[in-house]
């Protein structure tokens, strides 16, 4: 059987789906004349010109609510279009499962998944409705967020992804459609101090830094609060882990962030206790990353007290 190559949009409404896909379809040359169809979950300010899309051999499907979303109707599209390529362009309101468990037709294959953000009302969203938004975002492969300007806290943003969806490739859109390139901010800390002092207001955004960079922080030493990992069965093998919990979206979705970390007496420290530790770190391969990422070698440890607050943000 045929593959047929089917392309997600999510986000809330306005937040430009409508116009990436008319952008990919009419200014990308996007599949030449592959019979198309979009199936669309929900009326926006932008609309499909039908004559135009007949003209790339493009058709609009309609799903207007979210009970209808099923198998069922994606198979009726199927045949009465029979299409060589679909677009899914997702209501922002809807549940994102009904999207990801609703089984597909037979060769129709997921091949990306984008999701588009207006970077004018970001923050507000992350401020009242953040979970609701944060749906739309977390299973994209690309985050697209357009209208940037030069005022646009591109790390923030970036920030409230990754802690959400690592994988994610984000792209800052200006108003004008270019590409904004430059770089998302500056860092709270000093890099280049002898000891980076990472204070609780940054932990969660050296944490990420960390992971996408490692190596520039290979050989630095960095000093911080922490609570500690550490069970027995891993205190034997000589390691633990110091990290924070660090809430990603809402009160109920809250992760530990934390390195690994080697050191001799590790079964002196105790499980769930806190320290402040100082650690030269290492760019080194650890099968817990899979890989090569930053593991820890303490230079000091000191008993610490539990702080008022035991979160950290990623705001």
């Amino acid at each position: 059987m045929q593959e047929i190559p089917v392309y997600l949009f999510t986000g809330f409404m306005d937040s430009g789906k409508t116009t990436l896909i008319k952008e990919t379809l009419f200014e990308n040359d996007f599949g030449g004349d592959n019979r198309t169809v979009i199936i669309v979950c929900e009326d926006g300010d932008e609309e499909y010109d039908e004559a135009k899309l007949n003209t790339i051999n493009a058709k609009v499907a309609m799903i207007e609510e979210q009970e209808d979303f099923t198998t069922e109707t994606l198979q009726k599209i199927q045949e009465t279009y029979k299409p060589e390529q679909i677009f899914i362009e997702y209501n922002g309101t809807w549940d994102i499962a009904t999207l990801l468990e609703t089984k597909m037709p037979d060769g129709w294959v997921i091949v990306q998944s984008l999701a588009t953000v207006d970077a004018t009302t970001f923050e507000m969203y992350l401020a009242n409705m953040r979970a609701m938004i944060m749906e739309q975002l977390f299973k994209a492969d690309v985050v697209i967020f357009n209208r940037c300007d030069d005022n646009t806290p591109k790390g923030k943003f970036r920030r409230a992804v990754k802690a959400q969806n690592r994988p994610a490739q984000i792209v800052y859109e200006r108003a004008d459609g270019t590409i904004d390139e430059s770089a998302d901010e500056e860092l709270p800390f000093d890099i280049n101090a002898d000891v980076i002092d990472i204070t609780d207001a940054d932990y969660a955004i050296w944490y990420m830094d960390a992971q996408d960079n490692p190596k520039k922080y290979d050989g630095k030493k960095i000093k911080f609060l922490a609570l500690v990992y550490n069970p027995e069965k891993m205190s034997r093998k000589g390691m633990f882990v110091p990290g924070r919990f660090a809430m990603t979206c809402c009160v109920e979705d809250v992760q530990f962030l934390g390195f690994k970390c080697k050191y001799p007496k590790s079964e002196e420290i105790g499980h769930k206790s806190w320290i402040n530790i100082t650690a030269e770190v290492h760019v080194e391969f650890a099968k817990e990353y899979r890989g090569k990422g930053p593991v820890l070698y303490p230079v000091s440890i000191e008993p610490a007290e539990k702080p008022e607050d035991e979160l950290v943000y990623f705001s």
